[in-house]
């Protein structure tokens, strides 16, 4: 793999066009990762199209440095306007927003970009280090252990999400039904079509992902109000206080560590990581009291973790081919697209472009300080832009994309389908997450699943009397009964009382 590493880096470092690749991924990520109201999600859902008629190498160069940087464009206007520009910056504005009131914007972006490097390079490493590690493990897998993964995957999206888990549950059933639509894998049987030769061949991952997490959010801006344009503090000096910087080592690579960790585990997402980060710093900072004015470590410590996550959901992705968050499902839609199947034999068969994946991150890590100091004043006066004029934007790359991925008008209905259901779903609190997540999981669940079942002539017992089968299986189980087990408890203390 190290030889592949170093071949795949010099072979884009030498590539004028895989360079201007990364360059144009970083900067429309930094850009739309730093407008209110496109998160990073959203961002690689409306530029996944535009990969379509590129190698699967350069487009993992340039969806990796859109990832990468749009969870850092995310911190600029938490920081400058007290809006997250993506859900992993939610903790990021409790610091940076009290720093720019104070004078201090300029500063609080720098501790932002440096600890995100450091936490994106400190996620890249344990990537590497890692996902080999987990890959051979799964080769031992079988149809049994791939069907119980998959099961588990889904139940901790369902346990994750905010709110009711019933509701992420039936939100993900949503998915998994979605997924069936077409032609049955096995009998090769139309199904769910409603007649219709459009929907004989499913409903595909780009014009969904962008409907839910795309035109859903055109349609919440309007019903908001169109706002004006934004005002925004004066920078002041963009350079990086290194001695200040330094101070705060422990701080980035516990955050890094954390972030990493947090993020490999299936459906945990950056929210949480930020957020437990945040409480860790809090507890170990001199000046725990004080957070909430202004505290450094309040801002490195997420950061740093924020930004690990891009590596540590790899690693779910990579190896076992469970998306790790809802950024990575995008990504696992592009592999799709291109021929590619996430998973153990990927590091076989494909050890070259598990490679070129280390490499784009890689590059697009560096890229996003190169183009964070020179260009972050311009992004600044791009984040005053109208509502009425982004919202038009927004929805038109989302019909462009949703048409240019197969030509069809059909993934245009598609799309704005899913744009209303995705409306009206956050309208009624119910996550939208676990409905992509079940559409990319629950063709593999009802593979891997029947053909357990013909392999062991109908016996359900091939999921318990395998070991690793049945520990996901358990592990499952406990995350859905659990969240019942505190309900009961909640409700018996309430009763004696």
């Amino acid at each position: 793999m190290i030889t592949e590493f170093f071949s795949i880096a010099s072979a884009v470092a030498t590539d004028p066009y895989l360079l201007g690749l990364s360059a144009l991924g970083t900067i429309l990520g930094i850009l739309m990762g730093c407008l209110p109201g496109i998160s990073s999600t959203m961002a690689l859902a409306i530029l996944l199209p535009v990969t379509y008629a590129m190698s699967p190498l350069a487009a993992m160069v340039f969806l990796m440095a859109v990832f990468s940087a749009s969870v850092f464009g995310g911190s600029i206007s938490a920081i400058l306007i007290n809006i997250p520009g993506t859900p992993g910056a939610i903790v990021t504005q409790l610091e940076g927003y009290a720093m720019t009131k104070d004078g201090r914007a300029s500063e609080a972006l720098t501790y932002s970009l440096f600890s995100s490097t450091i936490g994106g390079i400190v996620g890249l490493i344990i990537l590497m280090l890692v996902a080999p590690l987990v890959a051979k493990a799964a080769m031992q897998f079988r149809s049994p252990e791939f069907a119980m993964t998959t099961v588990f995957g889904l139940t901790m999206l369902a346990y994750s999400t905010p709110g009711s888990t019933f509701r992420g549950i039936l939100s993900g059933v949503i998915g998994l039904l979605c997924g069936m639509v077409g032609f049955d894998l096995v009998t090769d049987v139309p199904r769910f079509d409603f007649g219709t030769s459009a929907l004989q061949s499913g409903i595909g991952l780009v014009p969904l992902t962008v409907g839910l997490f795309g035109l859903a959010e055109v349609f919440r801006g309007i019903e908001g109000g169109v706002k004006g344009a934004r005002k925004t503090p004066k920078l002041g000096t963009l350079v990086p206080s290194f001695e200040k910087v330094r101070r705060l080592w422990k701080t980035i690579l516990r955050g890094s560590a954390l972030g990493a960790i947090i993020g490999a585990i299936p459906a945990a997402g950056s929210a949480i990581a930020v957020a437990v980060s945040y409480a860790q710093e809090q507890r170990f900072s001199k000046r725990g009291n004080k957070f909430g004015t202004g505290v450094p470590e309040g801002l490195a410590g997420p950061e740093a973790a924020n930004n690990a996550c891009v590596g540590g959901a790899l690693v779910p992705l990579m190896t076992l081919g469970i998306p790790g968050d809802t950024m990575t499902a995008v990504l696992m839609g592009a592999l799709l697209i291109h021929g590619l199947r996430p998973g153990p034999m990927l590091f076989a068969e494909r050890p070259d472009f598990v490679a070129s994946v280390y490499v784009a991150l890689f590059l697009a890590l560096l890229l996003t300080v190169v183009f964070g100091f020179l260009l972050v004043r311009h992004f600044v006066r791009l984040m005053r832009t109208p509502d009425h004029i982004l919202l038009v934007i927004i929805a038109m790359l989302c019909v462009v994309g949703s048409f240019a991925i197969r030509n069809n008008i059909t993934d245009v209905y598609i799309m704005i389908a899913f744009g209303v259901i995705g409306y009206v779903m956050n309208r009624l609190d119910i996550p939208v997450a676990p409905l992509a997540f079940g559409l990319i999981l629950g063709p593999i669940l009802e593979e891997n699943l029947r053909r357990s079942l013909i392999i062991s002539d109908g016996s359900w017992l091939v999921f318990i009397e395998r070991p690793i089968a049945l520990t996901m299986l358990v592990l499952s189980v406990s995350a859905l009964v659990f969240p019942l087990l505190q309900r009961a408890k909640i409700l018996a203390s309430n009763l004696k009382r």
